[in-house]
């Protein structure tokens, strides 16, 4: 049973050009595919759950619009159905030609425990059809399955690009920064770690990271109110258990509402076009021959050369190793972990001292004269 739209919620919510692809469909099924659309954005990072169900809702009366597709495909990723997520931005790409969510679709094959398929998918992607920002996110993801890999040298190098030093303030510079300072820490070159999450506390003005915090946890800062008193905390279980067994019945009627559900979303897969089945399935017989595939033929140009020959890592000269140079596939004129990038140790330990005094500010005049993190 599709979810309830809510009454405030209108067709003319939709963004206009995506309202534009439903042009094809009557307009009363049109009008109820759009708000179920808007419904599932406005919940998607309150309630997954209930997002996937207004997409898939949205699915079962347009299941031939791409813009459809992407939107099932987002939720189930945003919920961690990952097997749902991969079918539906799969078939959004094969309808649209597009390679927008690769960095999704490569997360998720981490997720499921594949990596080697995140690494396919990075080496195999179309530099010139991503942007900046979702280029750097699979670059991102990719260096994250290296590491799941337990290739973390090789996650440094695939991270040294010459965007890590870039003049920049979108989203994407925080992330790449914070990533990179990540894999050197899983690596074990702490000092050099410790530098890097210094330098994305100094462009991560909006938080999407929390480097500030873990450049603290480095320099063993412990901040007031994070040590929980015992008793608070057997208190705290107590409290849990009892609300655990009060809702009990609860969780019951509600497993009895979720089944229901997902014979809906069952039903519905069984509703999926035969020749769309198809493409998915060679696809995936595509991926499995390629799976390990990781020693092959040369990268293509673009965002694919980042990536490194793995043989030999662990030794002592793989820290300084040579990277390639173009664009996001290049590496840095010099190895990051060596000599320090273009920029100021001053402005970078002012600005990190500026996140550091947020987390403090409600230390006590007293506390506030310890001695602060230094770079």
């Amino acid at each position: 049973m599709a979810p309830e739209i809510p009454e405030e919620i209108t067709a003319t919510d939709l963004d206009q050009e995506v309202r534009a692809e439903l042009l094809s469909l009557a307009r009363d099924v049109a009008d109820k595919v759009a708000r179920h659309l808007v419904a599932a954005g406005q919940i998607i990072d309150e309630d997954s759950e209930l997002a996937l169900s207004h997409a898939i809702a949205a699915r079962r009366l347009a299941s031939r619009i791409a813009v459809v597709r992407e939107a099932v495909g987002l939720a189930a990723y945003a919920a961690g159905d990952w097997t749902t997520a991969i079918a539906e931005l799969r078939t959004y790409h094969r309808m649209t030609g597009r390679q927008t969510h690769l960095a999704e679709l490569a997360d998720c094959e981490r997720a499921l425990g594949r990596p080697e398929r995140a690494i396919d998918l990075f080496r195999g992607a179309d530099v010139a059809k991503l942007e900046k920002a979702g280029a750097i996110e699979l670059l991102i993801v990719a260096a994250g399955a290296r590491g799941d890999l337990g290739q973390h040298d090789a996650a440094v190098a695939m991270l040294q690009v010459k965007e890590l030093t870039a003049d920049e303030d979108a989203e994407w510079a925080a992330r790449l920064r914070y990533a990179y300072a990540d894999a050197l820490l899983a690596a074990g070159r702490r000092d050099e770690a410790r530098e890097w999450f210094a330098r994305t506390a100094t462009v991560d003005e909006e938080q999407v990271t929390n480097a500030a915090e873990r450049l603290l946890e480095l320099d063993g800062v412990t901040i007031e109110g994070d040590d929980v008193d015992e008793d608070d905390e057997e208190e705290g279980a107590e409290a849990s258990a009892t609300d655990r067994d009060s809702s009990a019945g609860d969780r019951e009627s509600a497993d009895d509402a979720d089944g229901d559900d997902e014979d809906d979303l069952a039903d519905d897969e069984d509703d999926y076009d035969d020749d769309d089945d198809e493409d998915l399935d060679g696809e995936d017989e595509g991926l499995d021959s390629d799976e390990g595939d990781l020693d092959g033929e040369d990268e293509r140009a673009g965002v694919a050369n980042t990536d490194v020959n793995t043989d030999g890592l662990g030794d002592e000269d793989d820290k300084d190793a040579p990277v390639v140079t173009g664009g996001v596939t290049d590496a840095l004129d010099e190895p990051a972990g060596g000599d320090k990038p273009a920029g100021d140790e001053d402005s970078v330990d002012g600005a990190v001292t500026d996140s550091v005094d947020k987390i403090e500010a409600d230390k006590d005049d007293e506390d506030g004269a310890e001695e602060k993190p230094k770079a």
